[in-house]
């Protein structure tokens, strides 16, 4: 009893210092999809404002990625300057699920930047030094949003509460930046 007893111990404090306890025992939540019901569907809506596009889509289903809609969502955050498209973060639409049941909106992201190819990133940090030289839109994993029935100091504060990678507050071209890179913040 004393050998199973410690290795108990010893197995909750490693998951402990590893993060990855359960919220249950007071360890952090690393992933969206942990916020998420695991065998629940998960949809997305989105309103690109530069190509007048929407889209409302589940992207999650049986427990898994759907793949044709990923397709469809990765096209729709192309970089719109040159439709150039590429593969977004699956981890980064988990993220906008969570933010979105976190502010309990019933409106589409307003998409103001999803993927950039380096050539816009390129062109952007040249014209603004907000633009970073390395940004993760160019991986797929960032994007620029704001939703029409939720403030925008509301939505900031709801994903920066979230902890799930890279928030910025721009009330001035009024849009919140979430990515699924380290946490920090600005």
């Amino acid at each position: 009893m004393q050998i199973e007893r410690r290795y108990l111990l010893g197995a909750g404090g490693a998951a402990l210092l590893t993060g990855l306890a359960t919220p249950a025992f007071g360890g952090p939540i690393t992933t969206a999809a942990a916020l998420l019901a695991p065998n629940a569907s998960r949809s997305l809506s989105f309103d690109n404002i530069h190509t007048g596009e929407k889209l409302s889509i589940e992207y999650w289903a049986n427990g898994g990625y759907v793949a044709s809609a990923l397709t469809t969502v990765n096209h729709l955050l192309r970089d719109f300057r040159n439709n150039q498209v590429h593969v977004i973060e699956p981890k980064l639409l988990d993220l906008l699920a969570a933010l979105h049941r976190k502010v309990e909106s019933r409106a589409p992201f307003q998409v103001i930047s999803g993927y950039r190819s380096p050539a816009t990133n390129a062109m952007l940090h040249a014209e603004s030094h907000g633009v970073a030289s390395k940004s993760l839109h160019m991986q797929g994993m960032a994007i620029d949003i704001r939703l029409a029935d939720c403030a925008l100091d509301r939505l900031h504060s709801a994903a920066s509460s979230l902890k799930l990678g890279g928030v910025g507050y721009y009330p001035g071209p009024n849009f919140v930046h979430v990515d699924v890179g380290r946490v920090r913040y600005w």
